[in-house]
């Protein structure tokens, strides 16, 4: 067979070096989106690669980086509205970095299960591992991990961390809280979410400072587990006062809340002023439509992301950071007290 109708070479990384007139490891970085590279010189390389329609597998990637671009994602095994939004934002945020993510559920409360899928995922070689948590004893389990790829957590704690991101569950209740203040309500209930949830236990922590630094009293909080179905039930057997308000910890709750206080004859906000927490799609079209308070998660994602990249490529710069703001949503669910100054 003559050379002619042999099959034409594809070309490899040192051979968009030589074109571009860098080394192989330069080279490398650009495919990486990896820093310290300047911006001419990664456009040299970029048109290299175009030119010599330069394709590198990821075998040979991981074979030069010692990285596989494919980071673990831990979830609980649960579909409620934070978790999930958490974790499809997250993904949608690697997708932008060019990163694979491996995503596995777990029970949510079951930290053994927890510590053995990160062990799994170690085995497949993983640049990193994130973990969407929303119990207590997971929480301090991932917090005496001892691994050696950056492990990044997205759960509410009070104490900062390094290598934990969040949205200010505290904050947010007590704006709610505040808002509720600020229309005259002087007797303020909760209706809290799992006593082993760290969102529930920062929203509980929060909606009772705020009642504090107002000087009103802080009643007993009734605790459901997230789902419209103990909304309701609680909204069935709650005493509600003339010109009181409820604080909800998570809107799929306050749907169930709602409904029972509609068969019971009440009116929201003529009897009582209800606040929800997540901003769910439903909460606009809710009869009445929900005063709430918002979570980015989209932002959750990004900054999730962002910590994984610098844990990743620049450890020594990791550096906890503030919990992402909420946003209070004011619509229909909560008045102003007849009276009140």
């Amino acid at each position: 067979m003559s050379d002619e109708s042999a099959s034409p070479r594809s070309a490899n990384i040192f051979d968009v070096a030589r074109l571009a007139g860098v080394s192989h490891q330069t080279v490398s970085r650009v495919i990486n989106n990896l820093p310290n590279v300047r911006p001419a010189t990664r456009e040299r390389v970029e048109k290299a690669i175009a030119q010599l329609r330069y394709s590198p597998s990821p075998a040979a990637r991981a074979l030069v980086t010692r990285r596989t671009r494919t980071i673990g994602l831990v979830t609980p095994g649960i579909s409620d509205h934070g978790p999930t939004s958490i974790a499809m934002n997250f993904s949608f945020a690697a997708r932008e970095a060019r990163y694979h993510v491996e995503s596995v559920s777990v029970p949510p409360d079951d930290p053994a299960s927890t510590r053995g899928m990160i062990e799994s995922l170690l085995r497949q070689r993983v640049d990193a591992i994130v973990l969407v948590v929303v119990h207590q004893e997971v929480l301090e389990s991932v917090q005496g991990l001892d691994v050696s790829i950056p492990v990044i957590a997205a759960a509410a704690s009070p104490r900062p961390s390094p290598l934990f991101v969040s949205i200010d569950q505290y904050r947010g209740a007590r704006s709610a809280v505040r808002h509720l203040v600020e229309l005259g309500h002087t007797r303020i209930g909760h209706i809290a979410g799992p006593a082993n949830a760290p969102d529930a236990i920062e929203r509980a922590r929060g909606w009772r400072d705020e009642l504090i630094a107002n000087r009103l009293d802080v009643p007993t909080p009734v605790a459901g587990d997230w789902s419209p179905m103990s909304g309701y039930r609680i909204g069935s057997e709650i005493d509600i006062e003339p010109n009181s308000a409820l604080f909800v910890a998570n809107d799929h709750m306050t749907i169930g809340l709602l409904s029972a206080l509609r068969e019971r004859g009440m009116s929201v906000p003529g009897d009582v002023s209800v606040v929800g927490f997540d901003d769910v799609p439903e909460a606009a079209y809710l009869y009445p439509p929900l005063t709430t308070v918002r979570q980015d998660f989209a932002a959750l994602g990004e900054l999730m992301m962002q910590k994984v990249l610098l844990a990743v490529e620049q450890p020594d710069t990791v550096t906890a950071d503030t919990p992402l703001p909420t946003h209070l949503v004011v619509r229909t669910s909560t008045r102003a007290v007849p009276g009140a100054p």
